[in-house]
């Protein structure tokens, strides 16, 4: 693979909110776990374990468990001013955008074997938290999971947990006490061609040799730019939402 084999995909990957109903093929579901298994992590703690789920009963449960958790997240977004809400969930959604995903991937973290983290960095890290080493790792296979998806053709989306949600996916799938619930990654073939992402452009993000004060962005600025994004992304997520919008 090449550089820009690689920035091929990296630009390809979006995250899909519908999904064909046939299964993912077995060795191409390995691969992409596999790619997981090989993220790195602090210390090479390797802090992951996951639940695959294909059987449409446990699938159905999960998507039924969502309901009240996303009540609550919901409650919460109409605190904002109207455009700044997140496009789904301005309206209470009907049913969960991975119900009809034929794979999850539960991705579960274990603290535990951060005992072989150096000491100080649960001090020290600039983060300020204990855990920051942790959840970074959790993050980089959950992002490795989604490349690799890319890469055989799927689509797959990124389902963030709340703890409420966390101890009923946790009761569904008899997962014990000690370990976490991180995210969930929907796979499948997409039922729709998701449009190109918004990016900052690299000139305003990119400092070279020290930081340059003129790109510093101000309060407005940011304002200004948040409120672009969701203008310019309410329609890429109905699309994604909403059969009727493809």
């Amino acid at each position: 693979m090449t550089i820009d084999d690689f920035l091929s995909l990296v630009r390809l990957r979006r995250s899909v909110r519908r999904f064909k109903p046939g299964p993912v093929p077995p060795t191409l579901l390995q691969k992409i776990l596999e790619s997981g298994r090989w993220a790195m992590s602090g210390a090479n703690a390797q802090p992951w374990e996951f639940v695959v789920v294909q059987n449409p009963a446990i699938r159905d449960k999960l998507a039924q468990s969502w309901f009240e958790p996303h009540k609550e997240m919901f409650a919460i977004e109409q605190m904002r001013i109207d455009e700044l809400k997140l496009p789904p969930l301005r309206e209470f959604a009907t049913a969960a955008a991975f119900k009809d995903a034929p794979v999850l991937i539960a991705v579960l973290g274990d603290r535990r074997p951060f005992q072989a983290a150096a000491l100080g960095s649960g001090f020290l890290a600039n983060e300020g938290a204990a855990d920051a080493t942790y959840l970074k790792s959790l993050a980089n296979t959950t992002h490795n999971l989604h490349l690799a998806a890319t890469a055989a053709g799927l689509g797959s989306m990124w389902i963030s947990i709340t703890q409420m949600w966390a101890a009923e996916i946790k009761r569904i799938l008899d997962i014990p006490d000690v370990m976490e619930v991180h995210t969930m990654v929907a796979l499948g073939y997409p039922a729709y061609s998701p449009q190109k992402a918004i990016r900052r452009n690299l000139t305003e993000i990119v400092h070279y040799n020290e930081y340059d004060q003129r790109k510093l962005r101000t309060a407005e600025d940011i304002q200004r730019f948040l409120y672009g994004l969701r203008r310019a992304t309410e329609k890429p997520y109905q699309q994604g939402y909403m059969p009727d919008k493809e």
